[in-house]
Protein backbone atom coordinates (compact mmCIF):
# COMPACT_ATOMS: atom_id res chain seq x y z
CA UNK A 1 0.00 0.00 0.00
CA UNK A 2 1.41 3.40 -0.72
CA UNK A 3 1.77 5.93 1.68
CA UNK A 4 0.37 8.98 1.44
CA UNK A 5 0.39 11.90 -1.71
CA UNK A 6 3.06 14.23 -0.93
CA UNK A 7 2.86 17.95 -3.05
CA UNK A 8 6.00 19.33 -3.86
CA UNK A 9 6.13 23.20 -4.46
CA UNK A 10 9.50 24.57 -5.09
CA UNK A 11 10.73 26.89 -8.37
CA UNK A 12 14.29 25.24 -8.81
CA UNK A 13 13.85 22.19 -11.14
CA UNK A 14 16.69 20.16 -9.97
CA UNK A 15 15.54 19.76 -6.69
CA UNK A 16 11.49 18.69 -7.57
CA UNK A 17 13.47 16.10 -9.59
CA UNK A 18 15.90 15.11 -6.95
CA UNK A 19 12.95 15.26 -4.57
CA UNK A 20 10.19 13.03 -6.96
CA UNK A 21 12.61 10.16 -7.12
CA UNK A 22 13.64 10.04 -3.55
CA UNK A 23 9.99 10.55 -2.43
CA UNK A 24 8.69 8.06 -4.68
CA UNK A 25 11.15 5.37 -4.09
CA UNK A 26 10.08 5.97 -0.35
CA UNK A 27 6.60 4.81 -1.50
CA UNK A 28 4.81 8.40 -1.66
CA UNK A 29 2.72 9.23 -4.30
CA UNK A 30 4.10 12.78 -5.58
CA UNK A 31 3.15 15.78 -7.51
CA UNK A 32 5.56 18.94 -8.07
CA UNK A 33 5.05 22.43 -9.02
CA UNK A 34 7.41 25.26 -9.26
CA UNK A 35 5.53 28.31 -7.43
CA UNK A 36 3.02 29.36 -5.11
CA UNK A 37 -0.06 29.80 -7.26
CA UNK A 38 -0.08 26.09 -8.91
CA UNK A 39 0.22 24.37 -5.68
CA UNK A 40 -3.21 26.40 -4.59
CA UNK A 41 -4.90 24.86 -7.93
CA UNK A 42 -2.82 21.70 -7.23
CA UNK A 43 -4.55 21.32 -3.65
CA UNK A 44 -7.84 22.14 -4.94
CA UNK A 45 -7.40 19.81 -7.71
CA UNK A 46 -6.61 16.98 -5.68
CA UNK A 47 -5.45 17.62 -1.90
CA UNK A 48 -2.49 15.49 -0.78
CA UNK A 49 -2.07 14.66 3.13
CA UNK A 50 1.56 16.95 3.19
CA UNK A 51 3.16 19.45 1.12
CA UNK A 52 6.90 20.44 0.84
CA UNK A 53 7.26 24.08 0.67
CA UNK A 54 9.68 26.41 -0.27
CA UNK A 55 9.92 29.60 1.28
CA UNK A 56 11.10 31.98 -1.74
CA UNK A 57 9.11 31.23 -4.94
CA UNK A 58 8.10 33.44 -7.84
CA UNK A 59 4.58 34.43 -8.46
CA UNK A 60 3.39 33.24 -5.01
CA UNK A 61 6.07 32.67 -2.23
CA UNK A 62 5.73 29.59 0.56
CA UNK A 63 4.64 32.29 3.53
CA UNK A 64 1.85 33.40 1.91
CA UNK A 65 0.97 30.07 0.22
CA UNK A 66 1.16 28.51 3.73
CA UNK A 67 -1.19 31.24 4.65
CA UNK A 68 -3.93 30.39 2.17
CA UNK A 69 -3.95 26.82 2.81
CA UNK A 70 -4.44 27.58 6.54
CA UNK A 71 -6.91 30.18 5.84
CA UNK A 72 -9.17 27.77 3.69
CA UNK A 73 -11.72 25.44 5.38
CA UNK A 74 -10.94 22.60 3.09
CA UNK A 75 -7.19 22.72 3.14
CA UNK A 76 -6.53 23.28 6.90
CA UNK A 77 -5.64 20.00 7.80
CA UNK A 78 -2.78 19.60 5.11
CA UNK A 79 0.17 19.24 7.00
CA UNK A 80 3.04 21.74 5.42
CA UNK A 81 6.94 20.79 5.86
CA UNK A 82 8.79 24.26 4.73
CA UNK A 83 11.66 23.63 2.61
CA UNK A 84 13.92 26.77 2.06
CA UNK A 85 17.03 28.19 2.23
CA UNK A 86 15.84 31.20 4.99
CA UNK A 87 17.55 29.79 8.27
CA UNK A 88 16.40 33.21 9.94
CA UNK A 89 14.88 32.00 13.05
CA UNK A 90 12.71 35.28 12.50
CA UNK A 91 11.69 32.67 9.36
CA UNK A 92 11.45 29.59 11.39
CA UNK A 93 8.83 30.81 13.86
CA UNK A 94 6.75 32.70 11.58
CA UNK A 95 5.88 29.52 9.04
CA UNK A 96 5.60 27.83 12.55
CA UNK A 97 2.83 30.65 13.59
CA UNK A 98 0.96 30.35 10.29
CA UNK A 99 0.75 26.63 10.89
CA UNK A 100 3.98 24.55 9.38
CA UNK A 101 4.17 21.17 10.71
CA UNK A 102 7.54 21.56 10.40
CA UNK A 103 10.52 23.58 9.12
CA UNK A 104 13.95 22.56 7.16
CA UNK A 105 16.85 24.76 6.21
CA UNK A 106 18.59 23.86 2.81
CA UNK A 107 21.15 22.20 2.54
CA UNK A 108 19.22 19.24 4.12
CA UNK A 109 19.78 15.59 4.00
CA UNK A 110 16.77 13.99 1.85
CA UNK A 111 17.31 10.89 4.53
CA UNK A 112 15.91 13.62 7.68
CA UNK A 113 13.14 15.24 5.01
CA UNK A 114 11.95 11.44 4.43
CA UNK A 115 11.85 9.94 8.15
CA UNK A 116 10.13 13.80 9.01
CA UNK A 117 7.42 12.81 6.30
CA UNK A 118 6.97 9.19 7.63
CA UNK A 119 6.38 11.17 11.46
CA UNK A 120 3.43 13.25 9.72
CA UNK A 121 2.15 10.36 7.80
CA UNK A 122 1.99 8.23 10.13
CA UNK A 123 0.34 11.14 12.19
CA UNK A 124 -2.03 11.69 9.09
CA UNK A 125 -3.05 7.94 9.15
CA UNK A 126 -3.95 7.69 12.38
CA UNK A 127 -5.76 11.06 12.68
CA UNK A 128 -8.29 9.97 9.58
Amino acid sequence: MPLSRVLIADDDPLLRAILEHKLSAAGYLVSCVENGREALKELAARPPAIVVLDAMMPVMDGFETLRRIKADQALRDIEVVMLTALKREDDVVTALRLGAADYLAKPFNPDELIARLARLDRSVRAGA
